[in-house]
């Protein structure tokens, strides 16, 4: 059976991100200039890739990272199964002290091992972890498919890959990310093999400037 490549990268940065916001499913925001810019410098590092297939999330921020790819004419395919967690009441507004405190009772319970454990209505990881299951099915089951790009958000991307490598969910947060960040993947003879991992080199001229531009305002 010949490898299949799976790149799988978060979404580019939004403005809600910016004011660090949870979007969580319910919150569909447009990528701003930052998570653009940071959708072609991927573009430019990967476009050497023959992608068969583009996977994103229903959220317009995945498609947007993607878009790039996509306007060359490669097909694609969009999957409720790779949207974000759901984080119930809090997506969409700034963070209360409450807030804070439930977060951190959540993930008290996750890395215990309580991964139906969730906020009111919101999502488990185990849910999340039942979609994307389905989702992967459906790519994995495209055998034409040597070369595919998965295009899904921050904590989606932790429990994803951490299903692939059959990782229990407790160690999920060991798989970091951020913005554009890449993990590249290699399947073969059903199984799982991190080839890069949090990569984030393609956007390194960004970074810089961005480091420069802020200076620059604290410098006058």
């Amino acid at each position: 059976m010949a490898t299949k490549h799976i790149y799988i990268i978060r979404h580019g940065e939004t403005d809600f991100n910016k004011k660090g916001y949870v979007q969580g499913n319910s919150i569909d925001s447009n990528l701003n200039d930052l998570g653009k810019e940071q959708a072609n410098a991927f573009f430019e590092k990967y476009k050497h890739i023959s992608f068969d297939k583009i996977y994103t999330s229903s959220l317009k921020r995945t498609h947007q990272s993607a878009l790039p790819f996509i306007n060359t004419g490669i097909p694609f395919e969009s999957h409720a199964g790779l949207n974000e967690i759901s984080w119930g009441e809090k997506e969409g507004r700034p963070l209360t002290d409450q807030d804070n405190l439930n977060h951190a009772k959540l993930l008290s319970e996750w890395n215990n091992g309580n991964y139906d454990y969730k906020l009111d209505d919101a999502e488990s990881p185990n849910e999340v972890a039942d979609r994307q299951n389905k989702t992967m099915q459906h790519i994995l089951s495209n055998t034409d498919e040597k070369n595919v790009l998965i295009v899904t958000h921050g904590r989606a991307m932790k429990i994803l890959v951490s299903l692939l490598m059959k990782e229990p969910l407790k160690n999920m947060d060991q798989y970091e990310h951020s913005n554009l960040a890449l993990y590249h993947l290699a399947y073969n003879n059903g199984k799982f093999r991190i080839i890069q991992g949090n990569d984030t080199r393609h956007l390194a001229h960004i970074t810089k400037k961005e480091h420069a531009l802020k200076n620059n305002i604290i410098n006058h």
